[in-house]
């Protein structure tokens, strides 16, 4: 008998395990990484270039024509220049991201609309080149010619490249970016826009958002927005809205640990943008997908109705990043969506949670609390229930919490637990990355229990700890009492 626990489910006939359910679900998440790692490390420049547009635009703040000439080579050059330079590196390190921001620039050149999608393309391919041919010729040649040949080697790759992105990839790319924007645009002008949080909400909460937000709408949204000075699809995945009225529910009608956390996880939700920090609330009650969700319908239905939008990506997706990235003359719109996506998606999860009875992993969760509480010290026996792979104290010297951005829920983390391990006395680095990035000399990596069989593919050699809250979890104290024996 096979050791792989199988799933009855009927895909085209046949069983699917759960394993190979989980190894899809990583593959998904990996190719959305890369996606949105192209774009979240120049998020600072997009929203340098919503700022300058906000501010000296004709329909801006303070209107400026000479300051304004910024605008148009920021989109056009700067950003898919900056986005396949990083796509590049991501792939073959320095020399693919120089050979990769050399191969964008002959799609930017050679169509007339911005060229992000190109630069997602033409940058990692730059890069593979390079890494390939860099592995073809090593140890190959002679003493003394290495800089030649690692100069014209990328100089001549590059400039092959970009001539193909010229008259090839370019106009390619430009008639699917122009048949993707008048899809857009067709379900904006039916009034079907709304419907598309019935998707992204649970592909939030599968920790797709930065791929969802980052790597598929930000690109069509600058389009819009270098056009028309504002997108409402900037604020499709961004509403803090869905995400607050669950939190809000938890904090009146929660119990446990869910209900203690709640307070904490809404100022780091609305006001520090950090969206997952809600998912693992809809994760251990998966029913509440339907509140994001309802939220999520109803906010972009309102910002539709209102004509809301934003000139540049709101990142992290916080209220004030929401406003920052407000046009004049549309903070009500703006506002609007965000309460009412606050509103129903708070009817809703509150109605689940009053209705519905506790999980059974909440009820182990509390049993294990009442019973250590009783014994008035740690018990060995709940333990077993979270079980970890053995941790020597002595081969532990850096400890890396990650995620899929490496900013957000991994940043929060990391401070969490690097407090734990100062006060505990220990000399032991606490830091975080994205998943992609995971140092090799990293002893434990701790993530979010979606999101670790990613960091295993990545670091199979570390010790790997799941947690499902990040704000409280039992695996902090956990590990480092393990490392103070």
């Amino acid at each position: 008998m096979s050791e792989t626990v199988k799933v009855k489910s009927e895909v085209n006939g046949t069983n699917v395990t759960a394993k190979e359910k989980s190894d899809v679900k990583v593959k998904i998440q990996k190719f959305g990484s890369y996606l949105s790692g192209m774009v979240m490390p120049n998020i600072g420049a997009i929203i340098a270039w919503g700022l300058i547009t906000a501010l000296f635009i004709p329909t801006g703040w303070i209107p400026n024509k000479d300051l304004a000439t910024l605008v148009g080579p920021m989109i056009t050059y700067l950003l898919p220049l900056l986005i396949g330079f990083t796509g590049g590196r991501m792939v073959g390190d320095i020399r693919g991201g120089v050979v990769g921001a050399t191969a964008t620039m002959g799609v930017i050149v050679g169509s007339d609309i911005p060229m992000f999608l190109g630069a997602m393309i033409m940058g990692p391919l730059g890069g593979f080149i390079i890494k390939k041919f860099d592995k073809l010729i090593e140890g190959k040649v002679k003493s003394g010619f290495e800089m030649l040949v690692n100069n014209f080697s990328a100089g001549i790759l590059g400039g092959a490249l970009t001539l193909l992105a010229y008259k090839g990839v370019g106009p390619v790319v430009e008639g699917l970016s122009k048949f993707l924007a008048s899809g857009v645009q067709f379900i904006v002008d039916h009034n079907m826009l709304p419907l598309a949080n019935i998707f992204i909400e649970p592909a939030k909460v599968l920790f797709l958002n930065n791929a969802i937000n980052h790597g598929i709408l930000s690109p069509m949204a600058i389009e819009q927005a270098s056009k028309a000075g504002k997108s409402i699809l900037f604020l499709l995945e961004t509403n803090p809205g869905p995400g607050l009225g669950i939190l809000l529910a938890f904090w009146l009608f929660g119990k446990g640990t869910a209900k203690q956390t709640a307070p904490g996880a809404v100022i780091i939700h609305f006001l520090g943008g950090i969206h997952e920090i809600y998912f693992p609330y809809i994760l251990m009650k998966p029913m509440l997908i339907f509140a994001a969700m309802a939220g999520g319908v109803s906010g972009v239905f309102t910002f539709s109705v209102l004509h809301a939008g934003l000139v540049a990506a709101p990142s992290p997706g916080s209220i004030f990043a929401l406003l920052a990235m407000t046009p004049k003359g549309g903070y009500f719109a703006t506002l609007a969506g965000v309460i009412v996506a606050t509103g129903v998606s708070f009817a809703v999860a509150s109605l689940i949670l009053k209705t519905s009875k506790a999980t059974v992993e909440e009820d182990l969760t509390s049993a294990a609390v009442k019973m250590e509480a009783m014994k008035g010290k740690k018990s060995s026996v709940t333990s077993v229930l979270t079980t970890q792979d053995e941790i020597k104290p002595e081969h532990v010297n850096k400890i890396v919490f990650a995620c899929d951005a490496g900013m957000g829920s991994s940043a929060m983390g990391a401070s969490i637990l690097r407090n734990k391990v100062q006060k505990a006395g220990l000399d032991i680095t606490v830091t975080n990355t994205a998943i992609n990035n995971l140092p090799e000399d990293a002893d434990v990596v701790v993530t979010h229990r979606d999101l670790t069989d990613r960091a295993k593919a990545k670091l199979p050699n570390a010790k790997h700890i799941s947690v499902e809250n990040f704000l409280n979890s039992p695996r902090y104290d956990e590990l480092v009492n393990s490392l103070k024996k």
